[in-house]
């Protein structure tokens, strides 16, 4: 079925616009980490045309508008992570209530893995992958059938492909309209000052098969790049509506390096004022490591890389493509060109032991990392979603059980029951600190001490005063990442 819609240069080939009315199209946002939704502001662009009226609701920050919501035609909701969509499994209900007629869309990441499940909740479109082409596509089709058959938009079929990986033109995003800069998450300096942090998406995609990431059922090594004049024009658009800094929200921002370096120079040369963050992996880190001081110096506050654990059994396990001796050199390497590194990890797993778990906590202390580590990745539990190359592993389809469609997961329980009992006791803690805004060090402290508790470990192995970080370390206040 995939090939009758693509043509021999694998781009969707959408009908003519047949458009004689306004048609209202709602794009919705649930929740993506405290920024303004990238995954708005692209297809919004795309979606103009004479004729329509595209609106974005981020509903992390603004509440539904039920008017708009029932004039809608055609209602898209984003689902870039597994939290985002989770929160939309609640809200689909409402919005098939107030808008029973309307085409339901579910785009992104997500979509394509929980397709079975979110078509039981009445969503008729599903697109994964590069999505926009997609949505023009599915907009032009609706306005098609409603204009020469009569058909409702609810009644119609999907056409489209399910996942595309077809390389597209991007065009600069549509901002205007959703909730402005400073509503977002700000970065958090040593000063103790705060920057308004924009976001941006420079690629999509991955060129890497890490076993756990749910970005690999997807895109399957292919990485897609945004050109970067729309880059930086939506970069623009941000600083002159309050943005002060700039997260890059590329899976591995060193995936097409070539581009990535042109980017920062150019935006540095724009904005010698302006502060960024990347991610990338600790491979390359290493592979690339002569172009990190650039990064320094064109205004990189940060880089955050998915360590994921210092156990090298489970680093060979989730096919990360490093080593523990590998992340503390690129540790060193940081410390010596004075970068902040942001290291974030999967604690909790199948294979995870009370000892390892201590180990952890040991390598961070003693390698000056707790001021680096937002404690929420001290409690994150692996998440086995549909299509996970986790499942390729013998073990874990053992130990997990049916993949359950409400949580949109395959549950699993460690064999060793003290470390599940460990993961939500450090999950309670986190929350607390949190809402005491306690800073990391103490947050830490109790980390430390509940898991020797836990581990049963003698007095004399209880944690010392924690070493700082030699300074301070820059973070968004909003560091969730899943």
């Amino acid at each position: 079925m995939k090939a009758a819609f693509y043509d021999n240069r694998n781009r969707i080939r959408a009908p003519h616009s047949y458009t004689s009315r306004e048609v209202n199209i709602v794009l919705i946002s649930t929740y993506e980490l405290g920024r303004q939704p990238f995954g708005l502001a692209s297809p919004a662009a795309w979606l103009r045309a004479p004729g329509r009226r595209v609106t974005a609701l981020d509903l992390s920050r603004q509440p539904l508008d039920e008017a708009v919501v029932r004039d809608a035609a055609f209602i898209a909701v984003y689902l870039p992570m597994h939290t985002a969509t989770r929160l939309a499994a609640q809200l689909i209900p409402t919005l098939r209530e107030l808008n029973p007629r309307a085409h339901l869309c579910g785009y992104g990441l997500y979509a394509p893995m929980n397709a079975e499940y979110l078509r039981s909740l009445g969503v008729s479109t599903i697109l994964g992958g590069e999505f926009e082409e997609g949505l023009v596509h599915l907009a032009e089709r609706l306005e098609y059938a409603a204009i020469h058959t009569g058909n409702g938009a609810s009644r119609t079929s999907q056409s489209e492909p399910l996942i595309s990986l077809a390389r597209q033109k991007f065009v600069t995003p549509v901002r205007g309209g959703l909730p402005w800069p400073p509503k977002y998450a700000h970065v958090v300096l040593p000063s103790g000052d705060h920057r308004v942090a924009g976001y941006t998406e420079a690629s999509r995609g991955c060129k890497h098969l890490c076993r756990h990431c749910p970005i690999v059922p997807v895109y399957h090594g292919v990485f897609r790049i945004v050109d970067c004049e729309v880059v930086l024009e939506d970069i623009r658009q941000q600083v002159a509506a309050g943005a002060q800094h700039i997260t890059f929200g590329d899976p591995d921002f060193f995936n097409g390096i070539g581009h990535a370096m042109v980017l920062v120079e150019a935006l540095h040369s724009e904005f010698p004022q302006l502060s960024y963050d990347v991610t990338i992996k600790i491979e390359h880190l290493l592979k690339h490591k002569e172009h990190l001081p650039r990064l320094r110096d064109t205004g990189c506050l940060f880089v955050t890389s998915a360590v994921e654990s210092v156990d090298d059994e489970m680093l060979c396990r989730l096919d990360k493509g490093h080593t523990r001796a590998n992340f503390l050199k690129v540790n060193r390497l940081f410390r010596e060109l004075a970068m902040a590194l942001q290291p974030t990890f999967v604690p909790f797993t199948p294979w995870t032991t009370l000892d390892g778990y201590l180990d952890l906590l040991r390598v961070l202390r003693e390698n000056e990392l707790v001021e680096n580590v937002a404690p929420i990745q001290l409690a994150i539990r692996l998440l086995i979603p549909a299509g996970s190359r986790l499942l390729e592993l013998e073990d874990v389809r053992r130990l997990a059980g049916p993949f359950d469609p409400s949580a949109l997961v395959y549950p699993w329980r460690n064999p060793d029951s003290r470390v599940d009992v460990l993961c939500e006791e450090i999950e309670g803690i986190v929350a607390t600190c949190e809402k005491l805004n306690l800073p990391r060090r103490k947050t830490f402290e109790r980390i430390w001490k509940a898991a020797h508790e836990a581990a049963g470990a003698q007095e004399e192995f209880a944690a010392p005063p924690v070493l700082a970080s030699r300074a301070t370390i820059p973070y968004l206040n909003e560091p969730w990442y899943c």
